[in-house]
């Protein structure tokens, strides 16, 4: 890591904090960071986790979940003992942590915010973040996660809904396969499952 050490991997250092370092050839083609991240490191997408920032009552705040799943804004509102919650534009969030959107690490952040971590990540050994920049991961256990970002453990993590960015960052469903002699149909919506309005699917971005 000498000469390659971003603000993330120096203040884990800094805090004598253990932590391996995983990079990769990013591919500024693929559709997704964290999924890129996953299949990249061979590593599961359930022990891979984004940083996503959001605007609780006014104040930024980073909400920490598996990169194949979605940000409950409700729920991070709710863990911050705030009542609305919002997904901040990109500008405000690079600007505050002082990382580039698809590196947006948890940790060493420029303006420390709040961090709130998916309790999902307790039941792993370890767990992998973004380390500061695009195509380099952190694993670490989640203690230590939790210790070197000073976070909240909550339940702000919801399962994903085959969602994939596009454009500037918001989301549109997976185009189902075509086949021979088919037609290509939309489902039904589920009348026990409306669609919630608000989410990273409304103006958010993701890792």
């Amino acid at each position: 890591m000498a000469g390659r050490g971003t603000t993330a991997t120096m203040a884990l250092e800094r805090a004598g904090i253990p932590f391996t370092v995983h990079e990769y050839a990013h591919d500024p083609r693929h559709e997704s960071y964290g999924r890129e991240a996953s299949e990249a490191l061979g590593v599961s997408p359930d022990r891979v986790f984004k940083t996503l920032i959001a605007e609780v009552d006014g104040t930024l705040v980073a909400g920490v979940v598996p990169v194949e799943g979605r940000l409950d804004l409700k729920a991070l509102a709710a863990a911050s003992d705030g009542k609305k919650a919002a997904m901040a534009e990109v500008a405000a969030a690079e600007r505050a942590t002082g990382y580039v959107a698809g590196g947006i690490s948890p940790v060493g952040q420029r303006k420390r915010l709040p961090v709130v971590l998916d309790a999902s990540a307790m039941t792993f050994a370890t767990v992998f973040c973004s380390g500061g920049r695009r195509g380099l991961e952190i694993e670490l256990s989640p203690a230590d996660l939790v210790r070197a970002a000073d976070a909240t453990v909550a339940s702000i993590g919801r399962p994903g809904l085959g969602l994939r960015p596009c454009g500037g960052g918001t989301a549109t469903p997976r185009p189902l396969p075509r086949r021979p002699g088919c037609r290509r149909t939309r489902p039904a919506p589920s009348p026990a499952a409306p669609r919630r309005a608000g989410g990273e699917a409304g103006r958010g971005w993701s890792r």
